[in-house]
């Protein structure tokens, strides 16, 4: 059975070229992966949080317009991840460099904006 066979269709259908990595570094792609599906699933439970219990000197339309971006933003990571990990392990089975990381700066920006909402919002 050639080295093709023995990957499953999956494999043979995501990554159709290349040499199979080293198997630390694909794992290490993989734990990098459910680290940011931990994040994106924090995410979820914050605006759950932040849309279930009322906040005292919030208003209602505000604080829900807050616990959606937050969940849209971790629907995003979500997304990000699972095309990180994809983008990561083609780059090392065609030995390219790894491709720069585009989720951190929209993470960056979902949290900015999420704070400065909500700052605005207790402020005001």
């Amino acid at each position: 059975m050639s080295t093709d066979d023995a990957r499953g269709w999956f494999a043979r259908r995501v990554f159709p070229d290349g040499d199979e990595p080293d198997p630390r570094f694909t794992l290490a792609n993989e734990r990098t992966y459910l680290a940011w599906t931990r994040t994106a699933l924090a995410f979820l439970a914050g605006g759950i949080a932040l849309g279930a219990f009322d906040i005292h000197g919030v208003h209602p339309q505000h604080q829900k317009a807050v616990a959606v971006l937050v969940i849209l933003g971790g629907l995003c990571i979500a997304a990000g991840a699972a095309v990180r990990w994809v983008h990561v392990e083609r780059a090392m089975r065609r030995g390219r460099p790894l491709p720069v990381p585009a989720i951190v700066p929209v993470l960056s920006l979902i949290v900015f904006v999420a704070l400065a909402v909500t700052a605005v919002m207790i402020l005001v």
